[in-house]
């Protein structure tokens, strides 16, 4: 077990859901998940996301999450919404969804739709599972510009994985990462940067520093807690 995985054993604090939220925008959320009568994974592809030459687009704004001058705002509605999508609570069963946080240079942050697509998985029970970060942001306002991708875990607790930590793997400034308590994760990987990649757990309004990943780190995604 790696530091962070003990870090996260004693950490496990439950969140419940985001106080926040409103009534109208878990309807939003139910009404993506029944969309024409089929599941969303489903019913949304080259929607609200699709395949591109072997990459991923995503639209956006997706409008069950609200914009915000500030981007842990936007971050702090995405757990409690995605939670309400088909298959993202079922465990073995279950289906993770990645989106990208983005401007479109006004200062104001938006979140994408978030898609499923990713490796394809056997039929039956997984211990592991992935959805594909987007490439591009389709917003019909203007160009946008990522500055984090975010992704679920379809069980608790279910810190970032050393996969999600690997610095071929990092196509944004921030990585943002969640479970089914709403533990909310961020990863700044500094990719390609003489300086650490540094780990945080969401702490109410907060973030609290957990780890770093040293530079000599960064391919293997390895976690120093912040103690040692």
């Amino acid at each position: 077990m790696d530091a962070l995985s003990c870090h996260w054993s004693s950490n496990r604090r439950r969140y419940g859901r985001d106080a926040r939220m409103s009534l109208r925008w878990a309807k939003v959320a139910m009404l993506l998940t029944a969309c024409g009568g089929a599941g969303y994974r489903y019913a949304g592809r080259d929607v609200y996301f699709g395949p591109d030459g072997g990459q991923v687009w995503v639209r956006g704004p997706w409008p069950a999450i609200q914009p915000s001058r500030n981007v842990d705002d936007v971050i702090d509605q995405l757990c409690p919404i995605i939670m309400e999508m088909d298959g993202a609570r079922e465990k073995d069963y279950g289906q993770e969804y990645c989106g990208v946080l983005y401007s479109l240079g006004d200062g104001v942050f938006y979140a994408s739709y978030p898609s499923p697509l990713g490796e394809m998985q056997r039929i039956g029970p997984n211990k592991r599972k992935s959805c594909t970060s987007p490439r591009y942001v389709r917003d019909e306002r203007g160009r946008a510009v990522g500055i984090a991708d975010y992704h679920s875990h379809p069980w608790a607790p279910s810190p970032l994985t050393p996969e999600d930590r690997w610095e071929k793997n990092q196509r944004w400034l921030i990585r943002i990462q969640f479970d089914t308590d709403c533990h909310v994760m961020k990863l700044v990987p500094h990719a390609n940067e003489p300086q650490p990649g540094e780990v945080y757990l969401r702490m109410g309004r907060a973030w609290e520093l957990i780890g770093i990943i040293k530079p000599e780190h960064k391919p293997f995604g390895i976690v120093t807690d912040v103690g040692d």
